[in-house]
């Protein structure tokens, strides 16, 4: 597997045994990257900008290219183990931007969510530019990619979480939410929303107030406030 940046590099030099191999920029100023590569005493090579930008079909891969093991994924069982109590996971209904997908990772790791589940089928994955957005969050946040979410949910609400989905009808305001119990937080599709099966599966809805023009924001940033909310209720000063 190929991924690229400095900050997903940062984060895979505490697990240099990932590493399989890194392509370096030819002249790179970073002198911090080419000591760790010395003191990691890893297998690297020397690239030309346009090989870089063959390999990462021109991303911004800032001069560093890795190529990894596969990054670990968890069964809802072994993610739940994981947890802390309360626990908290991210569930993404339908998300397609894979970008979206790497901003939620990087904001779960900073709001101390406990895992995300992402759809196998119709939904963006943990591909090279998930992980470039996430800033190497991939390998902080455990993941668990299921095929059916629906199903997900239900076996998750049998085991004491509260499903808590995102919708602009038929929804309290975000800051009425219950988020002390055991919560999954449900974040549907960029346009669609969440899924009329998933929505079944949710115990209440959530909205956030818009009061300008544009009635809807960017998944990432909704998730980013929803998780800031929940943490602000379960960590008061």
């Amino acid at each position: 597997m190929i991924v690229y940046g400095k900050n997903v590099y940062s984060q895979l030099k505490n697990d240099p045994d990932a590493i399989e191999k890194v392509y370096i920029l030819k002249g790179l100023q970073d002198q911090r990257i080419w000591k760790s590569l010395k003191e990691l005493n890893c297998d690297y090579e020397v690239c030309s900008k346009q090989r870089l930008d063959q390999m990462t079909k021109h991303e911004n891969h800032q001069g560093i290219v890795c190529q990894v093991k596969e990054i670990p994924t968890y069964s809802i069982d072994e993610l739940i183990q994981k947890t802390k109590n309360p626990g908290l996971l991210v569930a993404l209904d339908g998300i397609q931007d894979p970008h979206n997908v790497g901003a939620i990772l990087r904001t779960c790791d900073c709001a101390g969510v406990n895992g995300l589940i992402l759809c196998k089928h119709n939904s963006a994955g943990l591909t090279p530019a998930a992980i470039k957005a996430s800033t190497g969050a991939c390998y902080t946040i455990p993941v668990s990619i299921v095929t059916n979410m629906n199903q997900t949910l239900k076996d998750l609400k049998t085991r004491g979480y509260w499903i808590v989905g995102t919708d602009l009808d038929h929804a309290r305001d975000y800051r009425e939410g219950m988020y002390d119990l055991p919560t999954v937080l449900v974040i549907g599709n960029e346009g669609k929303g969440i899924s009329p099966i998933v929505k079944k599966q949710c115990d209440y809805m959530v909205t956030l107030p818009m009061a300008g023009q544009i009635q809807s924001l960017n998944a990432s940033v909704a998730c980013g406030i929803l998780l800031y909310e929940i943490y602000n209720q379960r960590n008061p000063l």
